[in-house]
């Protein structure tokens, strides 16, 4: 860990995090003893081959599922201190989702799902702040219509703009470009490293694509439940090469 790394607050992290599936001797650790922060501001990519944690990890970052053993937290808030009722305010205060499968509400338009979390938490999100996603996504234009009159990647612009709208600690995104083309994709992505580097946003982003994972800041891999590599500043070819090595 550099210097830097040590200077910058952590948005989340897990200690020693176990999450077991099945009893006794039909058994599976999905994550075997994960330790690992996630620093405020960053893009960090979650990598391993199928079956190696990565979505569960997120998942228990996120309070989505809960651990067997060991501890998860979000802003320094532990989260199996958490009841139902603050783990769910929780959720729709501090962390945004963004999703492989958009989960937009086919009934609203873009704007109305932007503002949905808002709504749903009884507040509205700042005018300003707004304005500044809606720029960010490229969406100014397109607020009016509903997602069947959205392509794919109009609709996953969407998705990422209802996770900023509340400016959340955190963003989680499950594969955000996996049902996308690679041109649809790549905006999309540009779009969630524009909002690190100019809106601040920690993200942390499961997926399997190298190209992808080449727009984060760091990439972490996991195999068989474990974390066994980080690199900084990863690129295409970097993750290409380590993935190849983990069989993935």
């Amino acid at each position: 860990m550099t210097a830097t790394q040590l200077r910058t607050p952590i948005a989340a992290r897990t200690v020693d995090a176990v999450k077991r599936y099945g009893d006794d001797a039909t058994a599976v650790n999905a994550l075997d003893g994960v330790t690992i922060d996630i620093p405020e501001a960053r893009f960090t990519a979650i990598m391993g081959p199928s079956g190696s944690g990565k979505s569960t990890l997120l998942h228990c970052l996120a309070g989505l599922d809960t651990l067997t053993s060991g501890h998860a937290s979000v802003g320094g808030i532990d989260l199996g201190t958490l009841d139902d009722r603050a783990l769910t305010r929780l959720r729709r205060e501090r962390i945004g989702f963004v999703f492989q499968s958009f989960n937009l509400v086919p009934t609203l338009t873009a704007l109305e799902n932007i503002t949905l979390p808002a709504r749903l938490a009884g507040t509205r999100p700042d005018p300003a702040w707004l304005d500044v996603v809606i720029a960010t996504v490229g969406l100014g234009d397109r607020l009016d219509h509903r997602p069947s009159e959205l392509s794919g990647g109009q609709q996953q612009r969407v998705a990422v703009a209802r996770a900023l709208a509340t400016r959340p600690a955190v963003i989680f995104a499950d594969e955000p470009t996996g049902n996308l083309d690679s041109r649809s994709g790549g905006a999309v992505l540009d779009f969630l490293r524009r909002a690190v580097t100019e809106l601040g946003q920690t993200i942390v982003m499961v997926t399997h694509d190298p190209n992808a994972a080449g727009y984060a800041d760091a990439a972490t891999f996991l195999a068989d439940g474990r974390v066994i590599d980080t690199i900084a500043q990863p690129t295409t070819q970097l993750v290409l090469e380590r993935m190849k090595t983990l069989g993935a």
